[in-house]
């Protein structure tokens, strides 16, 4: 990574420019083509130092509902209970924690409670695990999160 990756990176985790060439915009705030900035996307994209780049909505203001869930999925079964959890478009988030009790986290956003309690039956009857904790948000906190770099 040099110093153009850096700026883009340091721009694009709080938001592009809502225009008709957001990458334009962009380009001409770290002084290189729009072309190049779509490159260095892709390449950091390709590398893994970008996981995801899409826009973030608030769900609710869109008549969605969602849930934090944790299970306890055994170690050796980790992947296999990834891989169902992860099969389901619905599910934004899901992340290993080490803590014995609770190692699995993952978050659900559905039309519905009901379509959340399906998609939560189908992982329990796919991954064997019975027990998913099921924490849907009583007051909702937003941290806003940017890494200088």
């Amino acid at each position: 990574m040099d110093d153009v990756d850096r700026k883009i990176l340091n721009i694009i985790q709080t938001g592009l420019p809502v225009t008709p060439r957001p990458f334009g915009e962009l380009a001409a705030q770290v002084g290189v083509t729009d072309e190049e900035v779509v490159d260095r996307i892709r390449r950091l994209k390709a590398e893994g130092i970008i996981r995801r780049l899409g826009a973030t909505f608030d769900s609710s203001k869109l008549g969605y509902v969602s849930t934090l869930c944790a299970m306890k999925a055994p170690l050796e079964c980790i992947e296999a209970v990834a891989e169902i959890v992860n099969s389901y478009d619905n599910v934004t988030h899901n992340y290993l924690r080490d803590d014995p009790r609770l190692n699995v986290w993952f978050t659900v956003i559905a039309e519905s409670h009901e379509r959340i309690d399906e998609i939560l039956d189908e992982i329990r009857a796919k991954s064997g695990i019975a027990r998913i904790l099921s924490l849907p948000a009583v007051r909702l906190f937003k941290v806003r999160v940017a890494f200088e770099l």
